[in-house]
């Protein structure tokens, strides 16, 4: 039995999994779960790097007990975009920057006087969100941010890590794909584009393959915890990439849909697909294992469903997700929509409210109750899910066949059974665990254990059971999917 430590951490949360492998089947034990909530200090959103990296210190010293000292290897992966800053003697430069901090309102148009959308998109492929990390270090320089003018290296948030455990620095392609600083379809550094913004190009480390030796723990962490030389291993370091390794494709024209906070839904590609049709749509070619493209849609996901949950509970009301789940039922279908893209719904707060006031703002009917909003954000959802998939048949030419949901918003059986009932065809659901999963697959591939992601995904079907669901009441969806669009496309508002 091969036992590998892969640790996955979300924008809420993060947990270490142990992977075993019997040479057929894959079994995963959750050995330690935490928060990972960020600090508002001032104007400024963080991330509390060095908590998180003490609660991966706690999650290998429970993994190590759990196998009796038999880890073979240990694979990181995050969310992507952010990253941290290494001055000359490799010391931190203050906590990273949350993806939804502030520092980057305005700066996709200032970037744009500079150099031509068409220009940053032609070389690399990335859609345009205020959060990438082009536009992140563009506000830096604009803002003439200290800790850039002292950065010898910069890492994204997988990478830092991987450096903390093992004193290497490099930058794994997945991860590096995020940032909008990558020419699509080589894999390197857009050095000419950076160059025009003043991004300081030196601070970039060089790029290495999915499934390869990043280093090993060093002395000092090995004494700490008590633990042997264990290899740390570069997998698809982004969670969107490592959640398509373990989708159990039917076959090749198949989407995959990555849920959960965020929603990324999209087809793999042998090469990236940059034309006036993606960039209109806002569809982005990120990078997957082998250096295939994820050509995909990135939407808001349960964002909005989540942070109606927070904000009833700020007002004394807990409810859980089977109870919400109830009162969606309960409420009238098709009573307005919303665009769960709109920058009104980007930032944390009131969310309920925002709803409403969405609904009002395009001479709609709002919701009026708890169950009426949930409802109106789900079916909204589904609907997105479908312009976006009709944009991915557009964009190839080919017809989808079958829907995939992974994680953890799978769990999600009213948005899985609408989102089957919108599209008109099959929909499954499954695996859950989806990016630990393709983190350990890739871990399992590096080690030789798995030839290659084709067997990683039979190994995947073996394991993990999924849930089908076949469409219903299709013509009803379908007149209301005509009334989202009018709504969505021509806004009163």
């Amino acid at each position: 039995m091969k036992h590998v430590l892969a640790f996955d951490y979300g924008a809420g949360s993060g947990r270490g999994v142990i992977g075993s492998f019997d040479g057929s089947k894959l079994s995963l034990k959750e050995v330690h779960r935490f928060s990972n909530d960020p600090v508002q200090i001032g104007k400024s959103l963080h991330w509390d790097v060095l908590r998180l990296y003490h609660e991966m210190k706690q999650g290998i010293l429970k993994a190590n007990f759990e196998t009796n000292g038999n880890i073979s290897g240990i694979g990181i992966d995050t969310w992507g975009v952010d990253f941290g800053l290494l001055d000359s003697n490799d010391v931190l430069l203050g906590n990273p920057f949350h993806y939804r901090d502030s520092g980057t309102e305005g700066m996709i148009d200032e970037v744009l006087k500079i150099v031509s959308r068409s220009e940053i998109y032609n070389d690399t492929g990335i859609s345009f969100q205020i959060f990438n990390t082009l536009y992140q270090l563009f506000s830096m320089v604009k803002n003439k941010c200290s800790y850039l003018e002292k950065a010898e290296t910069m890492l994204f948030m997988p990478d830092l890590f991987t450096f903390f455990l093992t004193g290497e620095k490099a930058c794994e392609f997945t991860i590096a794909s995020t940032s909008q600083m990558l020419l699509a379809g080589r894999g390197t550094w857009a050095y000419d584009l950076l160059n025009k913004l003043g991004i300081p190009v030196q601070i970039l480390p060089d790029i290495v393959d999915t499934c390869t030796h990043a280093g090993y723990l060093q002395s000092r962490v090995r004494d700490e915890l008590g633990v042997p030389e264990i290899p740390v291993i570069s997998v698809a370091s982004h969670d969107t990439a490592s959640a398509i390794i373990s989708v159990p494709f039917e076959n090749s024209d198949d989407a995959y849909l990555s849920s959960g906070t965020w929603s990324l839904l999209g087809v793999e590609c042998e090469k990236p697909i940059i034309n006036d049709i993606t960039m209109s749509l806002n569809y982005t070619n990120e990078g997957g294992i082998n250096r295939t493209v994820n050509l995909l849609k990135n939407i808001m996901g349960l964002w909005i469903y989540e942070e109606c949950r927070r904000a009833w509970k700020k007002e004394g009301l807990t409810l859980s997700y089977d109870e919400m789940d109830s009162m969606a039922e309960a409420a009238k279908p098709f009573q307005a929509f919303i665009d769960v893209d709109d920058d009104s719904f980007y930032s944390p707060g009131n969310m309920p409210e925002k709803v409403i006031s969405y609904c009002k703002r395009t001479a709609q009917k709002a919701p009026e109750d708890i169950g009426g909003i949930i409802r109106v954000v789900m079916e909204s959802l589904a609907m997105k899910y479908k312009s976006s998939v009709d944009g991915l048949e557009k964009i190839t030419g080919k017809s989808i066949p079958v829907l995939h949901i992974v994680g953890g918003g799978c769990k999600n059986r009213i948005l899985n059974r609408y989102t089957a009932n919108v599209l008109n065809r099959k929909v499954t659901a499954g695996p859950t665990e989806a990016t630990a999963i393709g983190n350990v697959l890739a871990q399992l591939i590096a080690l030789k254990e798995i030839s290659d992601v084709n067997q990683a995904r039979e190994v995947v079907k073996r394991s993990f059971p999924t849930e089908e669901y076949l469409p219903e009441d299709t013509g009803v969806w379908e007149d209301a999917y005509d009334r989202y669009l009018q709504i969505i496309e021509n806004p009163v508002g």
